[in-house]
């Protein structure tokens, strides 16, 4: 009986080395991943996808985006836009002259207004009190036995004469000179051997001059007038 018992045991004894290596070979399943084994679909290194592009990899024969070369002109065309540069060119230039002559004429134009505007407002004002000069002469020469009265209105006038004066304003009394129709209106003729031709010989009315802007022209009597 204990050696049928010892033959089993030496039957199922497996030698050492042999277990492990079947265990090991057992243990891999199929479809499963092992370390070290790449499964397929991944992409690996250095090696391209089908269907998918490199950079840098240009097939030959197709236009990259961004490489366009530009169409050369040709010596007319070139030659033509030219031409219309240079003319338009010139039309802004002329259109830039004309701005600036005409800007210039109104600066002109405004500084002459504003010029004339203080002397002709001085004139105006002036004019307007001539009469009462007129009125203090006619009674200077009206006789009076009142001295005092004589006197007064005589410092009255004078002191209208200084405010002319200060204003640059002249009286037109020109008797004896060659009449000048300028400064004078003839009102009357008188023939008077005396005096030479064309002579004012009196004076009516004086008249008022201030620069070369004449006031109120003289009334006068004109001696051997043809």
């Amino acid at each position: 009986m204990q050696s049928n018992d010892s033959e089993i045991l030496k039957e199922n004894t497996v030698p050492e080395g042999e277990g492990t290596a079947e265990r090991e070979y057992g243990s891999k399943q199929p479809g499963s991943k092992q370390p070290g084994n790449k499964q397929p679909g991944n992409k690996q290194p250095g090696k391209e996808q089908p269907g998918k592009e490199q950079p840098g990899n240009e097939q030959p024969g197709k236009e990259q985006p961004g490489n366009e070369q530009p169409e050369e002109k040709s010596e007319d065309t070139l030659k033509k836009e030219l031409e219309e540069i240079s003319s338009k060119l010139a039309q802004a230039e002329d259109k830039y002259l004309r701005l600036m002559a005409e800007y210039d004429n109104f600066r002109k134009r405004s500084q002459k207004e504003k010029a004339d505007i203080y002397p002709e407002a001085i004139a105006r004002a002036v004019e307007a009190f001539l009469p009462v000069i007129d009125n203090f002469e006619r009674a200077l020469g009206a006789g009076t036995s009142d001295e005092k009265y004589k006197s007064g209105v005589d410092m009255i006038y004078h002191q209208l004469l200084d405010a002319l004066t200060k204003l640059e304003i002249k009286a037109i009394d020109r008797v004896g000179e060659v009449f000048d129709p300028n400064l004078e209106n003839a009102v009357s003729r008188i023939q008077d051997d005396s005096l030479g031709e064309n002579v004012v010989a009196e004076v009516y009315q004086k008249g008022y001059i201030r620069g070369d802007r004449v006031i109120r022209h003289a009334m006068v009597v004109v001696a051997n007038c043809n």
